[in-house]
């Protein structure tokens, strides 16, 4: 079994950064792509990031600009999230997610790709 752990939310100003980590445990060496997801209040949980399991291949939505950074320190199990020039629309409930298989770059965006999911961080950025 894998577990995986948030961290990091809390409420910034419009303008401001938050460093979001994600702490995984259990079988960790079955862990591929690693992404981040967020989801507000009435809406679908979307995909934000993903990074691959070496860490030299990443992805971000084109929502968020290029503000956000993933990154992953497999010695440590952890991956991370650098949030940027956040926006009153980056508020949500932010999701570490994790597979078990490769997944290609056209897939990343897709849930069901990952095995593991953690139980969320708020992140609160108000206007």
């Amino acid at each position: 079994q894998v577990q995986l752990v948030e961290s990091g939310g809390g409420l910034v100003q419009a303008g401001g950064s938050l460093r979001l980590a994600c702490a995984a445990s259990g079988r960790t060496e079955m862990l591929y792509v690693m992404g981040w997801f967020r989801q507000a209040p009435g809406k679908e949980r979307e995909f934000v990031a993903s990074i691959s399991r070496g860490g030299d291949s990443t992805y971000n939505t084109h929502s968020v600009k290029g503000r956000y950074t993933i990154s992953r320190d497999n010695t440590k199990s952890m991956v991370y999230l650098q949030m940027d020039s956040v926006e009153p629309e980056d508020t949500a409930v932010y999701y570490c997610a994790a597979s078990r298989w490769p997944i290609s770059q056209a897939a990343v965006s897709v849930r069901w790709q990952y095995s593991y999911w953690g139980q969320g961080t708020q992140v609160t950025v108000p206007s």
